[in-house]
Parts: structure tokens; C-alpha cells; sequence
């Protein structure tokens, strides 16, 4: 098993070591399972996009859901990898048609999750992760869907400050307004399922895995495979019986 498998440096189960078909048995589709939808949210400059990008390299059947945003690719972004860029026009349009899950307009730029598509893979028994801020969380709670929420903290007002400054993209006026907004979001926290530091890149990799494994293995998720399981017993009783 190399150190370069982004499942071994996250501590998470790879390949090769998810020799158990147990442990997929909710996430498939053919057995009519439904995914589970799992919602990470963080003040701007936490480092949330980072860590579910690590997540789901590490985890089978876990996906990122790729927003759709009005605001113009930044230097390094791809169309469809990283955003789906859209015209404000046309944001607008998908508004007034419904076809967002969550949406909300963050520091003047529009972003939206498609809730066909997130509904597509769920409906085929995998896991989503939408990488949203608490507005975008309340609209989806609201709609009285099922989610597990995870909200990551940075270490200190401090160190979010400190990174903020080190992405170097923002002007001072931004870096203010995203300081001040984070002060207003970090309020929010009670409202998630679980809370997650993010003081090093993998072990919250690693916290949020866990996290995920363990939302998996409740017995509401694991019912269908565990009455499959139950079943083989009910057979074995019977056979032994009617010997």
C-alpha cells in the first residue's frame, strides 16, 4: 500500500482494504438503498472545500457536489471540475425555476446546488456532500430533508485571519468582510450534528471519514443487509429443525 494513496495518508479505508462486501452492501443501488446527504459548512478560509476533496478520494461512493455559480472561473479553475460558471441571467433563470436545492448569494457572487443531480445520486444509493455555508444549510433543513451536518471550526479567530491573509487574493476590505461575516456564522455550530477542527489538514480529514463510516454503519442505514444477514440464520434454524 503506497504513502502517496490519499486513503492512506486521510486514514481511511482504500481499496485494498475494503475486502468486506458487508460494508457495501447500503450503498448499492440494486438493492434499493437511498445515499446519504451530508452537509460541511465553515467560515470562508476554514479550508472545507480542501478537506471534502480529500474525503471523497478516500472513501468509495462518496461524492462532491459541484455547485453552479455566477461569478466569473478564477485563474487555475475549470469549467465543470471545480464550478459549473454560469451567467448571472441564467442563475437567475434556474432560480425562478426551482432547480436549486440551496442557494445563496455569498460576497456579491451567486452559488447554487442542482437538486436533480444531487437527487440522481442519491437515488442510486451514494453518498453526497454539499460544501455550503449556513445559509445554504438552512434551506436544505428547511425543506425537511434528511441530512448530517458537519460544521468545521478553524483552531482560532486568530488562524482564520492568518489564512484568510495568506490566500493573498482578497483586498483588505474583503478580508474584513469575511471576518466580520465568520464571527456571525461560527454562532451557527449548534446547529450541526457534529463539529470538526480544522488545526491539521489530515487528521480532520480523517475526523470527517470517521464521521461518515459511523453514519454508515447505523443500524436504520445497515437495515437492509442486516436482515439479509438475519435471514441466513432464519434458514440455518430451519434446516436444523427440519432435520
Amino acid at each position: 500500500m503506497s504513502s502517496s494513496d490519499p486513503s492512506t495518508r486521510a486514514g481511511l479505508p482504500n481499496a485494498e482494504s475494503r475486502g468486506d462486501t458487508a460494508q457495501a452492501w447500503p450503498f448499492d443501488a440494486a438493492q434499493g438503498a437511498r445515499g446519504l446527504l451530508f452537509i460541511v459548512s465553515a467560515p470562508s478560509g476554514t479550508g472545507k472545500t480542501t478537506l471534502v476533496e480529500r474525503l471523497v478520494q478516500g472513501l468509495p461512493n462518496l461524492h462532491m457536489s459541484r455547485s453552479y455559480t455566477s461569478r466569473p472561473a478564477r485563474a487555475g479553475e475549470q469549467d465543470g471540475v471545480d464550478y459549473n460558471f454560469i451567467s448571472r441571467e441564467r442563475f437567475d433563470a434556474m432560480v425562478r425555476d426551482g432547480a436549486f436545492l440551496e442557494w445563496a448569494d455569498v460576497f456579491g457572487n451567486c452559488y447554487g446546488t442542482s437538486a436533480a443531480e444531487t437527487e440522481a445520486v442519491l437515488a442510486r444509493g451514494e453518498d453526497v456532500v454539499l460544501v455550503i455555508d449556513v445559509q445554504g444549510a438552512r434551506q436544505v433543513r428547511s425543506r425537511g430533508i434528511e441530512t448530517v451536518g458537519i460544521f468545521v471550526l478553524p483552531p482560532s479567530a486568530a488562524i482564520l485571519e492568518q489564512r484568510l491573509r495568506g490566500r493573498s487574493k482578497d483586498s483588505e476590505e474583503q478580508i474584513r468582510q469575511r471576518l466580520d461575516v465568520a464571527c456571525r456564522e461560527i454562532n451557527e455550530v449548534a446547529q450541526y450534528e457534529y463539529a470538526v477542527v480544522n488545526d491539521e489538514l489530515e487528521t480532520a480529514v480523517s475526523r470527517i471519514g470517521a464521521i461518515v463510516l459511523a453514519e454508515r454503519a447505523r443500524v436504520k442505514v445497515m437495515r437492509g443487509a442486516a436482515e439479509k444477514i438475519i435471514e441466513t440464520f432464519r434458514r440455518q434454524e430451519a434446516r436444523r429443525q427440519g432435520g
